[in-house]
């Protein structure tokens, strides 16, 4: 047997576990619920609708989680099977601790309820949301398209409202929110994540002694760490079982941040002075806030995303046994573990292939661009919710992501430019003089390379490309450092994420109500 068929074959039998193995969960929560959970002498709807909840579920963690843990696992502050058990964790953590007691029975109020003729329709309508978002997520995992959950279920439920209601029964302004986070989200991203790029650049890897503009520089940015995500985390994460307004949590993560400061220096400086002046040694620095962030930003996805997977689950439960629709619906304990537990095992099946598209096939990720992706997610969320705009955690994360990459092409770009005009200017020269002043240009710091530049432009004897080698220039490092394939790929998913579900659970609310009419 060939080697390409000895690897065919094992792909298979690994595809076959996973699919076993995800399989069997839905069968445990439809064992479960059927034994334990559903009324004597009732449908099986809410047994049906767990096994949809569980779909769901799996999907958000094979989907959704890796925009937490892939930035660090791209970056190698962690490995894959430490991530994965870290989001698992605190996914679960999330969800069961700070989930909420309720939730709401339309998400982000997409559509009107009180519009829905009877209960047996508003079930029906949010089975096929259910679905649809779930099936919907499938088809981006396979594609390794890091989608919107949130967006999937929004687009589900506009679909199976409108087929259940008509056109009438939208909120279109809320739409309309919602359509304008598809650019807000990966813009604020993008441009905060290559801020704090080019921040980090100018006061640590641009300088020619990098171990001292570390010692003074890396505790402030740890210390910003923990101030916003001390702010997130009390905002977003634990605001179902602690609410407090905006000012009081980011007194009390300021405070936090400043306590982290006193700590964390003395702890620096010790690390660094052991360290060699280069950027690669300065990048270990980041490691430690890397792993708190992505244990920080699972723990606060679990306790507010986990409803994507239960909150239509905790609708058709409330209205089966209240025989009513309301606008919340209070969350069970076992419809909380469904959707956490499913996460996890999503995650631990199908996680790494997300994972790994965030981490590094997007572009390539180090410790320090790892650190700005963490920090643009939180800051954005929080800059997002007090100006009232439905942002979605994964076009934050993953528009940081190409934020990064796209400063880094910029920066490689003028630099190959400024080396380009220094070898023109010297090419009559000694080969061995002129690589010398190069290999001083590239560790020179920012200061010193302007006054290089500066200097060859005063003789003005610098020859200028031309624009058709810049062009050509240009188009190399951009294919070097960011997978364009990558990015049309990702932006058309992101584009019709809502209406495909929205059409997908059009299709399947008739389907449903063709099936449970008498």
């Amino acid at each position: 047997m060939s080697d390409q068929n000895i690897q065919s074959n094992s792909l298979f039998k690994q595809d076959t576990f996973k699919a076993l193995s995800a399989f069997t969960f839905i069968l445990l929560v439809i064992y479960f619920v059927s034994a334990f959970i559903l009324p004597e002498n009732s449908s099986n709807v809410l047994v049906v609708a767990a096994a949809f909840g569980a779909y769901m579920a799996l999907n958000i963690g094979a989907n959704d989680v890796a925009n937490n843990v892939g930035p660090a696992v791209g970056s190698k502050a962690i490995s894959l099977a430490g991530a994965i058990i870290i989001a698992a964790v605190f996914e679960s953590a999330g969800a069961i601790i700070a989930g909420g007691d309720v939730v709401s029975t339309i998400k982000k109020g997409i559509i009107d309820p009180s519009l829905i003729s009877d209960t047996d329709t508003f079930i029906w309508l949010m089975m096929a949301a259910l679905l649809a978002a779930a099936i919907w997520l499938n088809i981006a995992t396979a594609f390794n398209a890091p989608v919107s959950t949130t967006h999937s279920i929004v687009g589900g439920v506009l679909g199976a409202g409108i087929a259940a209601g008509g056109f009438g029964i939208a909120n279109w302004p809320v739409f309309g929110k919602i359509a304008a986070s598809w650019v807000i989200s990966p813009l604020f991203g993008g441009i905060i994540a290559a801020s704090f790029l080019y921040l980090i650049k100018r006061t640590i890897t641009y300088k020619e002694d990098k171990i001292s503009a570390a010692k003074r520089i890396v505790p402030i940015l740890i210390s910003l760490m923990a101030w916003v995500f001390s702010t997130y985390l009390i905002l977003k994460g634990l605001k179902k079982i602690w609410k407090l307004d905006f000012l009081t949590a980011g007194s009390i993560g300021f405070a936090i941040a400043i306590t982290v400061f006193f700590i964390i220096t003395p702890l620096i400086k010790k690390s660094a002075e052991r360290l060699e002046n280069s950027k690669v040694s300065v990048n270990t620095l980041f490691t430690l806030p890397l792993i708190f962030s992505a244990a920080l930003l699972s723990f606060a996805h679990g306790a507010n995303d986990v409803a994507n997977a239960i909150g239509p689950l905790a609708a058709i439960n409330d209205a089966i046994f209240n025989s009513g629709i309301t606008a919340k619906a209070v969350i069970p304990l076992w419809v909380m573990l469904v959707g956490a537990g499913g996460i996890a095992v999503g995650l631990a099946l199908y996680g790494p292939k997300l994972i790994r598209t965030v981490g590094s096939e997007i572009t390539e990720l180090d410790k320090m661009r790892a650190f700005c992706v963490a920090m643009a997610a939180a800051i954005t969320v929080i800059i997002a919710s007090q100006l009232g705009l439905p942002v979605s955690s994964t076009h934050i994360a993953v528009g940081a992501i190409f934020g990064v990459g796209f400063l880094r092409e910029y920066l490689k770009h003028t630099n190959a430019k400024r080396i380009a005009e220094i070898r023109e200017h010297h090419e009559h020269h000694d080969p061995e003089k002129v690589e010398l002043l190069l290999q001083e240009f590239e560790g020179a710091s920012l200061e010193s390379k302007a006054k290089i530049l500066s200097d060859l432009k005063a003789k003005k004897a610098i020859t200028r490309l031309t624009g058709k080698e810049r062009k050509s220039l240009k188009k190399v490092y951009k294919q070097e450092l960011v997978k364009r394939s990558h990015l049309y790929k990702i932006a058309t998913a992101w584009v019709v994420t809502v209406p495909v579900s929205g059409l997908l659970a059009a299709f399947l609310f008739f389907t449903i109500r063709g099936f449970m009419l008498p």
